[in-house]
């Protein structure tokens, strides 16, 4: 408790309790960074992977839920759950990967890289700096906060100008995500940051 006297009371105790669960959670966001570039070497056997662990892991849940555990899913499953999903079907990785392959089949290359990535690493460290920093919530946003809004709108631009190497069109990109990150989504944010973006990008960039 000390230690945490140290930094001035940034960051709450009681959300470093759920710290290491939402690292946990956020790094399987984190892993779908790759994905672009595995899609651009193997698209369609990447593809059919995807869509069969979405089949894969809606069995296993299914499963989970009648009390028979799949090894290591339902491990993985319960320990990266929230306290929202106990009993219920965790949606969330059936929406992040739905996401993605929605995007990475309807959009071309460079227009999915900057949605995929903009879930990877937008929605990902939001989390994490509300959870670490957000002691200052947005009025009427759903218990958002300013740090993860803030982080969420530069991870969003860092990673679409890195792709698009467009100012203008990286800011608006940003803004879209943030603002999509600021609903109250849940699980389904999973689903439409990667499809959104991907349109807006195909919007602005030629």
């Amino acid at each position: 408790m000390k230690l945490f006297c140290l930094y001035n009371g940034i960051i709450k105790p009681e959300k470093l309790e759920t710290l290491p669960k939402e690292l946990f959670r956020k790094s399987i966001h984190w892993c779908t960074a790759f994905i672009p570039l595995l899609l651009k070497h193997f698209y369609w056997p990447i593809e059919i992977l995807l869509i069969l662990a979405v089949a894969g892991y809606t069995l296993s849940e299914i499963l989970r839920l009648k009390g028979i555990n799949v090894p290591l899913v339902s491990l993985i499953t319960k320990t990266a759950a929230r306290k929202r999903d106990e009993g219920k079907f965790v949606l969330g990785p059936v929406t992040l990967v739905l996401g993605i392959v929605i995007a990475s089949l309807i959009f071309k290359s460079e227009y999915y890289t900057i949605g995929i990535l903009s879930l990877a690493f937008g929605d990902g460290i939001a989390s994490i700096s509300g959870k670490m920093l957000g002691r200052i919530k947005i009025p009427f946003i759903y218990g958002k906060t300013v740090a993860g809004s803030l982080s969420c709108f530069f991870a969003i631009f860092i990673c679409s100008f890195l792709i698009s190497k467009n100012t203008a069109s990286s800011i608006i990109i940003a803004c879209s995500g943030m603002i999509l990150e600021m609903l109250p989504l849940k699980d389904f944010d999973n689903l439409l940051i990667p499809i959104v973006l991907s349109f807006v990008a195909k919007l602005l960039i030629c």
